[in-house]
């Protein structure tokens, strides 16, 4: 039986033609960018190609893109390196980040900078009042993620951006699950850092960035030969690099005819929810137009999760990196949703091959398999 994968927002697969980019790279291409000889030269040229794909597609200049290997190390790289040349106060981060931000955060706190947590409404909205009273207390960063990797949703980066500017902090924000989904603009987001990242626009693992804005003075957590201005050190990898820049001049030509897809897609899935008697988490406001995340009152959501696989469907119960924790999701504990509802939580992340009738049938099984559990819960109880 072939699966159905509706986890999108975990990770997606290669794309033909970026594959096809990445190859000469990976069979026959030897030169180390920082080589002086034709080989090297090669190699350099073909990363500023992709540094200038990047840059195109999030609305920044070549020249603010510094690569990294993963989305949490560019998040890493934002919270300690912009807090090492500060004198230490408070950072402070969204209740919904993903861990690679909010524990950075919190390690700092060992080099005397404090580190809090802003709340959330219930819709999973930043509650600005209560970030306006936090910066009461000088404040070096404020971090607040474009799209949330769970709900979706989707904050008014721009504001917040301005209120912490007023309030002399720098801006980041983690716009991983914003890039191919949103229209994205560094400038227009007023922010001093963001972060993106390959794999989840069907670019490569391994490759990802922080788009920074040159007058923030930052630290750079690797230390070597100085590769990326000095800000990133490591031998770059040219393969993962090329293939991120065509990812994203990829995703920038198709975001259109993405968003449409999907929300279609979403659209008929939470219609079809809607008589399954489940909460829909975060439907009242702007989110990313793939993802849905939702939870069925009595049913564990892992148990619902390994049922739907074991009958070919593939989705999640919120965030990849933090799938082998067995408490609720942080992210909708912060938005106050019940203990018991929050431990059934699960997240469906559309992408651009699935269609219409997979939703059909995926809405079937879902009901057959909540009616299934509910059975046996009865049963036991």
């Amino acid at each position: 039986m072939a699966s159905v994968y509706l986890d999108h927002n975990a990770t997606t697969s290669l794309d033909s033609r970026v594959l096809e980019a990445m190859l000469p790279w990976m069979s026959s291409q030897v030169g180390n960018p920082t080589s002086r000889h034709v080989f090297g030269r090669t190699a350099r040229s073909a990363i500023e190609h992709a540094r200038a794909q990047v840059a195109e597609a999030c609305g920044a200049y070549p020249s603010q893109v510094v690569f990294t290997a993963s989305g949490t190390e560019a998040n890493n790289f934002a919270v300690k390196g912009i807090a090492a040349n500060q004198t230490p106060a408070q950072i402070l981060y969204s209740a919904i980040e993903h861990p690679c931000i909010s524990r950075p955060a919190m390690s700092l706190r060992q080099y005397g900078f404090s580190s809090q947590a802003i709340a959330v409404d219930q819709q999973g909205k930043l509650d600005v009042a209560h970030l306006q009273s936090l910066m009461a207390t000088p404040t070096n960063l404020v971090s607040v993620m474009l799209a949330n990797n769970e709900t979706g949703v989707v904050q008014d980066i721009a504001e917040i951006a301005e209120l912490a500017k007023r309030n002399g902090a720098i801006m980041h924000t983690d716009a991983v699950q914003g890039l191919g989904k949103l229209e994205l603009d560094f400038s227009a987001l007023n922010v001093h850092a963001m972060t993106i990242s390959s794999h989840k626009i069907h670019g490569p693992q391994g490759a990802a960035a922080l788009i920074l804005d040159k007058r923030v003075d930052i630290q750079p957590l690797l230390h070597g030969g100085g590769q990326e201005r000095g800000l990133r050190s490591g031998t770059e990898n040219v393969a993962a690099i090329v293939g991120f820049g065509m990812a994203c001049e990829l995703a920038a030509a198709n975001l259109q005819s993405f968003a449409s897809h999907t929300r279609t897609l979403r659209d008929q899935f939470e219609q079809g929810l809607k008589a399954l008697d489940v909460t829909i988490f975060s439907d009242k406001v702007a989110r990313i137009p793939n993802t849905s995340f939702f939870a069925v009152n009595g049913i564990e959501g892992e148990t619902l999760i390994m049922a739907l696989d074991r009958k070919g469907f593939a989705v999640a119960s919120g965030s990849a990196c933090s799938s082998e924790s067995t408490e609720p999701s942080h992210v909708l504990l912060a938005m106050d949703v019940n203990h018991d509802l929050a431990r059934g939580a699960v997240r469906v992340s559309f992408g651009v091959h699935n269609t219409a009738v997979q939703v059909t049938n995926f809405l079937n099984v879902l009901k057959d398999e909540i009616s299934r559990l509910k059975q046996l819960s009865s049963i036991a109880a």
